[in-house]
């Protein structure tokens, strides 16, 4: 995400940057590290869907602007 997003890894590690998902379960994680973003938790498709045939994750990336 940093990679791709052009920031540095200080922002990460600064608290700028943010990961908000619907829900209770957090499925994703940033590593404040690296900059990737992580499956942290087991995705299971039918309990989350259930017979839906097309099913979505939502997440948003809050940047926050340094200055």
């Amino acid at each position: 995400v940093a990679k791709d997003l052009g920031l540095e890894l200080a922002a990460l590690r600064d608290g700028g940057v943010r990961i908000m998902q619907e829900g209770r379960v957090q499925y994703f994680a940033l590593n404040l590290k690296n900059g990737n973003l992580y499956v942290s938790e087991r995705v299971d498709r039918e309990k989350i869907c259930g017979r839906i045939p097309k099913c979505l994750l939502a997440l948003e990336l809050f940047v926050q602007e340094q200055v």
